[in-house]
């Protein structure tokens, strides 16, 4: 095997086109374009994302070329997300993967999107990486789980959510209040300025390492429903920073009971909400309070991108010895 390993990664899960190429560890470019019709929606549309994928995929694959510098026949292998992800999304980048595979015979890996999003962590940014085994929050709009981390190739779920996902609370919640879609990113913005003990929510008691949010979604939209439209927004920033904070704190009492549990006290917080800048500050805490040290991907690496598919596809290549590629009869899996 020779000393360089270039990838290329396709990332179609949900609503955002990606693709990336690594030499190696390191990223030579990850181009995302996202797709802002669904704010018009709010909330993502499958067969839109799926038709949009279909336009953007090649502009945005010249794109990562461009900018990485290399040509399509330096490649070593295509990576791509097989799953979890909408059905019509996750077909467009299968195909286009396999195609661009079989037209310059070279290996395919398909990658689960999940623990693409552990393993970011691992992308060679100068950041410091934590030790084996760990264990991983993943919070996105569609997943909320605890994963212990043994390997770059095994991932075993410890907990995981028993209805909505961290991110749906925050998009759904946003939606109430009339806040465009995506939500979370504004409820972030907003809680700056606002009081987060100035609203209390219930904390759901669920046993075990497991998660729920549908019950916290629902007292905050009958709590909203019963107030004025001026109410609200006179008291927009105080309800986002007590939303927030309700949500970010049944993440970190979880986190506390994982290590607690498995005695283990490195910890890996991906997914899109781990880009929530309270999230991050109460994290930083953790090393204080518990000794638990925590790691978490460069914002850019943290929402659904390619450069995640493509660290995942460079473990995969290497484990591989060229006799454990995927089969170019592979389908798609949605959630």
């Amino acid at each position: 095997m020779k000393q360089d390993v270039y990838i290329l990664a396709v990332e179609t899960s949900c609503d955002d086109t990606s693709v990336a190429i690594l030499k190696n560890k390191s990223v030579l470019s990850n181009i995302v374009s996202s797709q802002k019709i669904h704010q018009i929606f709010g909330g993502v549309v499958p067969e839109i994302a799926s038709r949009e994928h279909d336009r953007l995929i090649v502009p945005v694959m010249k794109e990562a070329v461009k900018e990485s510098k290399i040509k399509l026949s330096e490649l070593d292998a295509i990576a791509y997300t097989r799953g979890p992800g909408l059905l019509g999304s996750l077909l467009v980048g299968t195909s286009f993967a396999k195609s661009l595979a079989l037209s310059l015979n070279i290996p395919l890996l398909e990658i689960n999107h999940m623990q693409a999003h552990i393993l970011s962590i691992f992308i060679d940014d100068n950041t410091e990486k934590p030790k084996f085994p760990f264990i991983a929050l993943t919070v996105s709009g569609g997943h909320t789980q605890l994963v212990l981390v043994k390997s770059y190739s095994e991932f075993i779920e410890i907990g995981t959510t028993l209805d909505d996902a961290a991110g749906e609370a925050f998009d759904k919640s946003g939606k109430i209040m009339n806040l465009d879609y995506p939500a979370g990113p504004k409820i972030d913005k907003l809680a700056i300025q606002g009081d987060c003990n100035k609203f209390k929510f219930p904390k759901p008691k669920v046993e075990g390492l497991n998660f729920s949010f549908s019950g916290l979604k629902t007292n905050f939209k009958n709590f909203v429903n019963s107030k004025s439209k001026d109410f609200i927004n006179k008291n927009i920033n105080d309800l986002c920073a007590s939303l927030q904070s309700t949500i970010v704190k049944i993440l970190i009492d979880k986190i506390i009971k994982a290590r607690d549990q498995y005695e283990i006290n490195e910890f890996v917080i991906c997914g899109g909400v781990s880009a929530n800048s309270y999230l991050r500050k109460e994290l930083t805490g953790l090393i204080e309070s518990h000794k638990i040290k925590t790691y978490v991907p460069k914002i850019n690496y943290s929402t659904d991108n390619a450069a995640m598919i493509g660290i995942n596809g460079y473990f995969k290549f290497k484990e591989s010895n060229f006799g454990k590629f995927s089969d170019f009869s592979v389908s798609k899996y949605p959630m």
